[in-house]
């Protein structure tokens, strides 16, 4: 077996014999003749046997030579047509962009944005895995993230995608006739509040709120915990307990009645989404077009 080293030899020995000249060879190789020449006798005397025969007006393969080309012809050309789809990969925009983020994100801006774009380019692929917790997207091979803007991981890039969330306090009018109104955050430990698991860490979100400048955090209590939002959306309508949920999520419950929302002087507003990404030399077009489209005006 011939060491890698050698390859040049063989596509110089190609050339040659697919131009049927050293001089046209030389040329298309970027070399003297002479050089070429001297390339071609180093390669017949480590494989010790005589591969083109040499005339004043030609050059054309021997047996063994003809043998040689069949062999490693197929061979050149298919590594010549991926270096050819490696340069379109890198200059147009195709291939596939892995996102993590919540189902909230999801719902709420990437599908809405994204659809149009993979109508437009067909050759992107956008593959989506939901998900409430923090997750190290290079060590998932995640080409991007997205959470609130205050929740970034460290050292990444961060593109804000969507605007400020609000959260609201909701629970059904039953519940509230049945169970009375909550004043302030602290009533809510009288309260059956619907949980939410926090995929990575493990614990309960305790719910965050604001009262005069200073921030308050309430561990609740309840029969029901998700980690999905959406479930929590579906359980308050159910007449399950309180929830506290991105207000977008249930306007039309509010607006219709069928959710009651409370403590709105306390609820917080959190900054808005963020895709994010690790620091890279370059990104692959279909990233840049993604980042591009998703950007918050």
């Amino acid at each position: 077996m011939l060491p890698k080293e050698n390859y040049n030899d063989l596509y110089a020995f190609l050339m040659v014999t697919r131009e049927g000249s050293f001089t046209k060879a030389a040329g298309k190789l970027g070399v003297s003749q002479s050089a070429l020449s001297h390339t071609i006798r180093g390669l017949e005397e480590r494989l010790g046997m005589l591969l083109l025969t040499r005339t004043t007006r030609s050059v054309s393969p021997t047996e063994a030579g003809e043998r040689l080309r069949q062999t490693i012809s197929s061979s050149f050309d298919h590594i010549d047509n991926e270096l050819s789809l490696l340069t379109k990969l890198r200059d147009s925009p195709a291939g596939t962009v892995r996102i993590n983020a919540s189902s909230h994100a999801i719902r709420q801006i990437l599908l809405p944005k994204l659809q149009q774009l993979t109508q437009l380019y067909p050759d992107i692929h956008i593959e989506l895995t939901a998900n409430s917790g923090m997750v190290d997207i290079v060590a998932e091979r995640f080409d991007a993230g997205v959470r609130f803007g205050g929740r970034v991981a460290e050292g990444m890039i961060a593109v804000r995608i969507g605007p400020d969330v609000n959260m609201a306090v909701v629970a059904s009018p039953e519940y509230f006739e049945k169970n009375g109104v909550p004043q302030t955050p602290q009533d809510l430990h009288n309260h059956s509040c619907i949980g939410f698991r926090l995929t990575t860490q493990g614990g309960i979100y305790a719910w965050e709120f604001e009262h005069d400048g200073l921030e308050v955090k309430i561990k609740i209590n309840g029969q029901w915990v998700f980690n999905e939002s959406y479930h929590s959306v579906d359980a308050v309508r159910l007449g399950l307990g309180i929830a506290y949920i991105p207000e977008d999520m249930i306007e039309d419950d509010l607006l219709g009645g069928r959710l009651v929302k409370v403590l709105e002087p306390y609820s917080i507003q959190f900054q808005g989404y963020h895709l994010y990404y690790p620091h890279r030399r370059q990104q692959s077009p279909a990233l840049k077009l993604v980042i591009d489209t998703l950007r918050f005006n």
